[in-house]
């Protein structure tokens, strides 16, 4: 190819002049890439979208019996303390988790409203496509959670942020419980088995009661005592009685002792188990809020997409662009030929 400034198209200089030239037709399509960009970015070919977004703090991972029942100041957990990073990522996790999406998509039918035909192939894709795009669920940069809703209603947009909030709460309590639930049964189990065993025992002393078994000890020593005033006074009724009363403490009254001792630390143990019960039962049935509410979601005033003097801007742009290399490309192809048939 010749080096002169007519043999290249792409010297700087010639570049310049022809673009110059040619300038009528690259400004006649960006204006009409312009004018066409503002018609159908209206409201009459893309439906405008409002959003809606709530705000959520996480709490800390605290079980209410830890946080208000334990009398252990090294255990207990404060229940207002906001969460911290490893929280957060557990939040968004459950908010992306497919039993919240499904919940949201049957309770306000988003198949039909995002006008999805039930009969195309692959409805759930589509539909889960539109979920994502319309909804989402991001880390702020002070450790919180924002939950933004798009959508062509501006008050179904609050609704369902607000809901899918109130979601969270609903879906980890239930994940908890059913742990909770688990723990309950074990304990209670173990508890209501320690209670019937000492309920037995508490049954074996009151039957050795009602032998005359009372205080062993006590007792040899009353009855020791009689004993020797009973010989002295030659009084066999009482000696023989005494004996008989002698007889059924030396046959009970070890194992009286030894129920009662054991009794005292079966209550401690009991007492324990109680406390552990409690607290389980607590947390298998009781529930408290998950999150703290900084903003609850509020129908938009104002749409959010499309952004039109965005799309006016990038088309222009974009048209500008094209048209130049559209240009440059015919005149490279009109500089061939000529080449050609000179040649």
């Amino acid at each position: 190819m010749e080096n002169s400034p007519s043999g290249s198209l792409f010297d700087s200089t010639n570049l310049v002049i022809f673009l110059w030239q040619k300038r009528k037709q690259i400004i006649i399509a960006t204006l009409i890439a312009a004018v066409a960009s503002i018609i159908f970015s209206s409201d009459f070919f893309i439906k405008p979208k409002f959003k809606s977004a709530v705000i959520l703090f996480p709490t800390t991972n605290s079980s209410i019996s830890k946080s208000l029942l334990s009398e252990n100041q090294f255990e207990k957990e404060n229940i207002l303390q906001f969460g911290e990073e490893e929280q957060v990522e557990q939040m968004l996790q459950i908010l992306n988790s497919d039993e919240i999406r499904e919940r949201v998509i049957e309770k306000f039918n988003l198949i039909d409203h995002y006008r999805i035909d039930k009969d195309s192939d692959y409805p759930m894709t589509k539909l889960n496509q539109k979920f994502e795009e319309n909804i989402s669920f991001n880390r702020t940069e002070y450790l919180s959670v924002r939950i933004d809703v798009l959508d062509e209603d501006p008050k179904l947009a609050a609704v369902i942020a607000n809901e899918i909030a109130a979601l969270l709460d609903t879906v980890k309590t239930r994940m908890q419980h059913e742990r909770a639930r688990q723990a309950l049964s074990i304990v209670e189990k173990e508890y209501r088995d320690f209670e019937r065993y000492l309920q037995a025992r508490e049954d074996t002393l009151n039957k050795l009661r009602a032998l005359g078994v009372l205080d062993y000890a006590s007792q040899v020593e009353r009855l020791s005592e009689a004993y020797g005033k009973a010989l002295l006074a030659n009084n066999n009724n009482a000696v023989r009685t005494i004996n008989e009363q002698m007889a059924i403490l030396a046959k009970y009254g070890g194992l009286s002792m030894s129920i009662e001792q054991d009794m005292e630390h079966d209550r401690k143990n009991l007492s324990m188990l109680k406390t552990k019960y409690e607290e389980a039962r607590v947390d298998a049935t009781d529930k408290i809020p998950h999150k703290f509410v900084v903003n609850l979601a509020k129908p938009a005033e104002k749409k959010t997409y499309p952004v039109r003097w965005l799309i006016v801007v990038v088309s222009s742009i974009s048209t500008f662009l094209l048209a130049i290399v559209v240009v440059l490309i015919l005149e490279n192809i009109r500089r061939m030929r000529n080449n050609i048939k000179v040649g």
